[in-house]
């Protein structure tokens, strides 16, 4: 098993009025081969948004930046921890299980 921690700076937090506020958590996938579970909370970490990973694929931190980068660059938040538990999933499952909870933790809100 192989821990990684990435963090990114410049997001914006969800309009945390009543109406629009997102949930405190959101968890979708499975840990199982070839897929992941991601868990969606809603965090004080002074702006940040922190991912951090716990995968079985030892030696793919490069692949995993350039992943997360991606999806920051298109869902950049603040005040968000994202945890990941991989079990080998390839970078597009990644992509889309993430797009997956970030919409499902946005819910109606807007950044």
């Amino acid at each position: 098993m192989e821990t990684l921690t990435f963090e990114y700076r410049g997001g914006r937090p969800l309009n945390t009025g009543p109406a629009l506020s997102p949930p405190p958590s959101v968890l979708v996938g499975v840990v199982g081969s070839g897929n992941l579970e991601v868990l969606v909370e809603a965090a004080p970490l002074g702006g940040l948004c922190r991912i951090e990973i716990q995968t079985a694929a030892v030696g793919f931190g490069a692949t995993w930046r350039a992943v997360m980068d991606d999806v920051f660059a298109r869902h950049p938040l603040a005040d968000v921890r994202i945890s990941i538990n991989d079990v080998g999933a390839t970078p597009a499952v990644v992509g889309l299980r993430l797009d997956q909870a970030l919409d499902a933790f946005a819910g109606g809100a807007q950044p």
